[in-house]
């Protein structure tokens, strides 16, 4: 039974009798819900306990988001920036009150993001490394709107980055996706870039290569 938090989630014990257990924390995208990302939360290793929390945007029923996405005949599609940064602080936060609430190691806490969710994995991470050790990215990008403007006095030393991205995904451009590995790179941030014939989604290939590249870091 998941205790009251600031964010609505789902939790699933490790599956292993484990003290201090890593972490992972599981950030749905735009539209979805806590449910979504939770589905392949079996498959993974026992020995995390793991989080699927819900964005605290409705947008209808079993709908939700971290931040607005406007439709605008003249400027196109933009975000709204000002709710995605608070949306970046309610996930530190978050990750603060799971990591007082359950026996958890806080020095191995895993982000793992679709989309939304991971654009906001990258800034939760960059502006706060403390909080974070590693980052799934999975079919998003950074928003360099989200990073604060002194991110780069922070120690990034623990922190490294699986991304992936469909190369066919009509929703993000594959482009926006290729930018995070010279960007992680200018800041000497360890980081690994696949991609997959596939459009805005998760093929399988792609979840066995970050299953794998978890399994190695708990």
């Amino acid at each position: 039974m998941s205790k009251k938090l600031s964010l609505e989630y789902i939790i699933r014990q490790p599956n292993a009798p484990i003290k201090n257990p890593p972490l992972l924390i599981l950030l749905h995208g735009y539209g979805s819900n806590e449910q979504d990302l939770f589905s392949f939360a079996s498959e993974l290793p026992d020995d995390l306990l793991i989080i699927s929390a819900r964005a605290p945007l409705t947008l209808g029923p079993d709908s939700y988001s971290w931040y607005t996405i406007n439709f605008d005949m003249n400027n196109g599609k933009f975000s709204d920036t000002d709710e995605a940064i608070i949306s970046r602080d309610k996930i530190a936060h978050f990750i603060d009150e799971i990591t007082s609430t359950y026996d958890v190691n806080k020095d191995n806490v895993f982000l793992l993001g679709f989309s939304q969710g991971t654009i906001l994995s990258y800034s939760v991470a960059l502006n706060y490394p403390e909080k974070v050790k590693h980052v799934i990215a999975l079919s998003g990008y950074i928003n360099q709107d989200l990073l604060k403007p002194n991110y780069r006095i922070n120690n990034f030393n623990q922190l490294d980055f699986f991304i992936s991205h469909g190369s066919v995904d009509q929703v993000i451009p594959v482009e926006w996706a290729q930018n995070a590995a010279p960007f992680l790179n200018d800041l000497n941030l360890k980081n690994s870039y696949k991609e997959y014939m596939v459009g805005h989604g998760v093929a399988p290939q792609n979840f066995h290569d970050f299953k794998k590249w978890i399994t190695e870091r708990i």
